[in-house]
């Protein structure tokens, strides 16, 4: 097994490693733990097997708005067919911010991709955090922010191509706001990190809406720096975990006429405390 480090900051990828065998699932935990990101290669799985391999990490987490796979709840489908042209998740985020207990991680398995684009991108955002200047990691120690589920998967977005195609739905089921720290002590690491993002946070507690507003659009930016980044390629066959306690991630959508078929599966996480300023 080689882990190959994808850049300076973040991510990796791992070749010569198999999901479906235990004795390699510490060595991938460990560089999971390390990179925040890793791409396995050339898995030949089953759905059995992603769900099997996911159990390692912990409890599944049941995706309440994505369209599941055929007989197992517990994977979500993430799906653009070639005649779509919106792809879910082209926005930076980080899955289930929304939810007081946020998901620890997602896996996602490649199974059909365009002949070009469709990659991935992710940001470290403890390596953003400590990029900002010592006052400002000051001012955003002692925050908080409100993320909510209501306004990405709610009823307003009932005309949208990915609700109106099936891929997305449950819009009921959509109620969910959640307070966390601006920034988090990573419970594995114990590095600290930003915990806020464009598409499901809406705004800081005790500012007014003018300053979160500003606040908010100045650390996103912040946050977009390439020095910050990786960039996953996708293959049939790849399977990517990341952390969702340490990035944030967005799907380039740039193969308009091509299939792209992914499967995702969410695991459990913990609460998540504030971090401890030095």
């Amino acid at each position: 097994m080689k882990v190959i480090p994808l850049t300076g900051t973040i991510g990796a990828e791992i070749v010569g490693a198999r999901v479906t065998d235990p004795d390699d699932f510490q060595q991938i935990f460990d560089a999971f733990a390390e990179h925040s990101v890793v791409v396995i290669r050339d898995q030949q799985c089953t759905p059995g097997d992603h769900l099997a391999f996911a159990r390692r990490f912990g409890q599944i987490n049941v995706n309440r708005f994505f369209k599941p796979v055929v007989g197992y709840p517990e994977i979500a489908t993430v799906l653009k067919e070639k005649d779509q042209t919106e792809a879910v998740g082209e926005g930076w985020h980080t899955d289930h911010s929304y939810d007081e207990v946020p998901a620890m991680g997602s896996i996602l398995r490649a199974l059909e991709v365009p002949p070009f684009g469709g990659d991935t991108l992710f940001v470290s955002m403890a390596a953003a955090y400590e990029a900002l200047s010592p006052s400002m990691r000051k001012f955003v120690d002692g925050l908080s922010a409100v993320h909510s589920s209501r306004h990405v998967f709610g009823s307003s977005i009932s005309d949208s191509e990915a609700a109106t195609s099936g891929r997305l739905g449950n819009a009921d089921a959509a109620t969910q706001d959640a307070t966390h720290p601006m920034v988090i002590t990573h419970p594995i690491s114990g590095r600290r990190g930003l915990y806020v993002n464009p598409v499901f946070t809406t705004h800081i507690q005790g500012l007014n809406p003018d300053e979160s507003l500003a606040i908010l659009a100045m650390i996103y930016e912040h946050c977009k720096q390439p020095e910050f980044q990786c960039r996953v390629r996708w293959s049939a066959g790849d399977i990517a975990i990341w952390d969702n306690r340490a990035t944030w991630h967005k799907a380039i959508n740039d193969y308009h006429g091509f299939r792209r078929l992914m499967h995702r599966v969410t695991i459990e996480g913990v609460p998540l405390g504030a971090a401890v300023a030095a």
